[in-house]
């Protein structure tokens, strides 16, 4: 048993498209072909690089309007580079990428301590707002913090006495 517009009827909205002359889609019904031969556009005026920029090897050529207004630099930077060797289906891209924003933030601080200025992290990473909207989970976000420096500490002081000598005990200095 087919299925009519009729038994639709009773759904708001059903069948707005049934009408060529209201369907958004309706003109790529008659394609000349021309799409096919190349573009059917004119392409924008390329911006002027006057900085590095990154693009995709999957890509040939940089779009017309690049939006990069700090270069990669240091170590960040050189690990950029790398990741854009590799294309965008590939965990050594958007891996090493994710790395470089993560060193990026570390060298970032360094360069505010480097310059005179103390980084208010505790405004820039909105504390503030979620400490007013969502204090639980702000204290269990810096109970983890804690937690994780802490045992971290723990783990560095125990390597580090137990690369110590140590001392000889009575029993073994009477041998």
């Amino acid at each position: 048993m087919k299925k009519t517009a009729k038994d639709f009827a009773h759904i708001p909205g059903w069948g707005i498209d049934n009408d060529p002359k209201n369907e958004p889609t309706y003109p790529n019904r008659h394609r000349t072909g021309e799409e096919h031969d190349g573009r059917s556009w004119v392409r924008p005026t390329q911006q002027a690089l006057d900085r590095e920029v990154l693009h995709s090897i999957e890509r040939p050529d940089y779009t017309a309007v690049v939006g990069n207004s700090v270069p990669p630099s240091g170590l960040s930077g050189m690990i950029r580079r790398f990741a854009f060797k590799y294309s965008e289906n590939e965990y050594l891209h958007w891996l090493p990428l994710l790395m470089a924003d993560k060193i990026n933030v570390v060298e970032g601080i360094i360069d505010d301590f480097a310059h005179g200025t103390v980084p208010n992290i505790f405004a820039e990473k909105g504390y503030k707002a979620e400490w007013k909207h969502s204090p639980q989970t702000l204290v269990l976000k810096l109970a983890t913090f804690a937690a994780v420096v802490g045992g971290a500490a723990l783990l560095l002081s125990r390597k580090s006495s137990s690369s110590r000598p140590r001392a000889r005990g009575r029993h073994q200095m009477d041998r």
